[in-house]
């Protein structure tokens, strides 16, 4: 069915003609066949948002309606490939185009001529239903693809199943369906990104995603199936954050969406990843990665379609059973695309120019993160932990995309411009974020440490806000006007910021902390603390024990190899604890 088009406005056009056609149906506009999706229809009348470049198109222009929604395709193929914001695959497009994007290309998401080996695992005769596993192929070293039944068949018997080398397009299997007829399957799935896909249940998020990153891990931890935010100014390290995440989560896969970011940050992620070494096996991370690049420069329309089809891609992966961490970097710059197509659309704005609907469209992104119970006869679990930066203008959390944001997320990992530029990495400001994921996972922690990870957490926390109103006063009136107590707390606040949560990436001993060296570390700190206030008691000199050559060992003790940290932590607490005795005794001495 074809339309004709009666007004163009950059990346909204305005069709007659498609009385049949549907809600969120997928047409080919113009000439050059371009690419769009039908946002509202008025009679025959069909408003499309276009996801490329309009210069030259005009009224009177031919559009044909697919009749299908805008769907990604699942399969092997797609891990370490690097997709546009619509699943185009951008390394073929290169080859074929050159380094610009000719408009109206239309490449297959998956490589038609790619030999895969397919190993069946389900055998003919066996009744199977959605999300039953039929084989498996090896995609990369570190991710076995899992072939399953598609949620869109309910429940079929197995016919026949082959095993070999195959491209996805040919035919691995046959089934019946319940009515009789037959069906023959191949190793695609396709899945329209704008609905979630099914699952048996949805669970409570009670396991940590270890980052490695000690502020993350112990003071604002975030679940494997959660929600977070990373909410900053521009240069505070927003990408940065996203990229340790991707490297060192204890997550199955990550999908990377660069979401109208800028083209020279796409470039070093790019470049970086196929570099960067995956610790758990120390192949390329890229063999555990699926990027979608969405630059600013891109048309704006793509970058709406970019969350979707990331998230879609991340819970394909999960029905496998495996956990998946989305980085969405960032969400502003969605927003801007939702908020320039409802401006051409003419509707009527909300706060500073953003649709009325964009905290729903924000909290349908967050919501389809989770741990679930996957489709299938055969009990297993999946997770999807959605993080996605924000980038509020000026860095006010007060403006609408953050304030959004907060409402649906449950943990704020709030950057700091100030920190970024006094060298403090990560710059996240203990004081302004916050988890709400701490109760459910307290059972995790007092089952791998006892309860004194979490006790230990707590004091940190309290001492830090402690600092904060004792610097209050020590601008007005000076550090010498404080008790010796108040001083101690400055001093072990300056040490949790400085020798804990303070990381450096260049320093590989450093860069990822597993939590039983955090604990210990922090721990460490602790102790000091409360051993130096029980000498200040029996009449110790605070500066002597300020001075303790311990003091400076615990500020290097980050850096111990992991390895061999705790005995060397166990000797620093025994030298500890005989300077600060000696401290004690030189004070009764005088």
């Amino acid at each position: 069915m074809s339309g004709k088009v009666t007004k163009v406005s950059g990346p909204l056009v305005v069709a007659n003609g498609l009385a049949d056609a549907n809600v969120s149906d997928v047409v080919r506009v113009g000439p050059q066949h371009l690419i769009g999706e039908i946002l509202n229809m008025t009679g025959d009348s069909a408003s499309i948002q276009v996801y490329e470049e309009t210069s030259g198109l005009g009224p009177g222009a031919e559009v044909v309606t697919t009749g299908m929604p805008l769907s990604v395709e699942l399969g092997p193929g797609m891990i370490e490939n690097i997709y546009d914001g619509i699943q185009r695959p951008l390394p073929e497009i290169r080859d074929l185009t050159g380094e610009t994007i000719t408009r109206g290309v239309s490449i297959p998401a998956l490589n038609r001529k790619r030999i895969w080996h397919f190993d069946p695992v389900a055998k003919p005769g066996d009744e199977l239903q959605s999300g039953d596993v039929l084989g498996t192929v090896q995609e990369t070293s570190a991710i076995l693809h899992k072939i399953m039944l598609p949620p869109t068949i309910r429940k079929a018997t197995l016919v026949s199943i082959r095993g070999g080398d195959f491209t996805v397009e040919e035919k691995i299997a046959t089934i019946r369906l319940p009515d009789g007829t037959e069906k023959e399957l191949d190793m695609i799935q396709r899945w329209p990104v704008r609905i979630q896909r099914p699952y048996a249940r949805k669970y409570t998020p009670a396991r940590p995603l270890n980052s490695g990153q000690r502020i993350i891990d112990t003071l604002f931890p975030v679940a494997k199936g959660g929600t977070a935010a990373v909410p900053g100014p521009f240069g505070s390290g927003k990408t940065v954050v996203q990229h340790q995440l991707a490297k060192w989560s204890d997550v199955d896969l990550v999908v990377y969406i660069g979401c109208g970011e800028r083209g020279n940050e796409m470039t070093d992620v790019l470049n970086e990843f196929p570099e960067l070494k995956d610790p758990r096996n120390g192949e390329p991370l890229m063999k555990r990665t699926v990027l979608i690049a969405n630059t600013s420069d891109m048309p704006v329309a793509a970058r709406e379609a970019s969350i979707y089809t990331g998230i879609t891609i991340a819970e394909y992966f999960r029905d496998m059973g495996y956990d998946v961490a989305v980085l969405a970097d960032s969400t502003s710059r969605w927003a801007e695309a939702l908020r320039e197509m409802s401006g051409r659309l003419e509707e009527m704005p909300g706060e500073e120019g953003y649709p009325a609907y964009l905290a729903s469209r924000i909290a349908q992104f967050y919501e389809r993160a989770g741990v679930v119970e996957c489709l299938g006869s055969e009990s297993h679990k999946g997770s999807v932990t959605a993080i996605g930066a924000v980038s509020p203008p000026g860095g006010d959390t007060s403006e609408p995309v953050s304030q959004a944001t907060m409402r649906i997320v449950k943990v704020f990992w709030a950057l700091d411009s100030s920190l970024a530029y006094a060298r403090h990495f990560p710059a996240i400001n203990w004081l302004t974020s916050y988890t709400l994921y701490a109760d459910t996972l307290k059972e995790f922690y007092d089952e791998q440490f006892g309860p004194a990870y979490m006790a230990n957490r707590t004091k940190a926390l309290s001492i830090l806000q402690e600092e904060a109103e004792l610097q209050e006063i020590v601008r007005l009136v000076g550090q010498d006007a404080l008790s010796a107590s108040d001083r101690m707390t400055l001093e072990t606040a300056r040490m949790i910021r400085e020798d804990f949560l303070q990381q450096n990436a260049f320093v590989t001993e450093d860069a990822y902390s597993d939590y039983g060296k955090q604990y210990r570390l922090l721990d460490l700190v602790l102790q000091y603390d409360v051993k130096c206030r029980a000498a200040l008691e029996k009449g110790a000199d605070l500066q002597k024990l300020f001075n303790i050559p311990q003091r400076e060992t615990i500020g290097r003790a980050k850096t111990a190899d992991p390895e061999k940290y705790a005995e060397i932590y166990d000797g620093i607490l025994e030298k500890m604890d005989q300077e600060i005795n000696a401290a004690v005794q030189g004070g009764e001495d005088e």
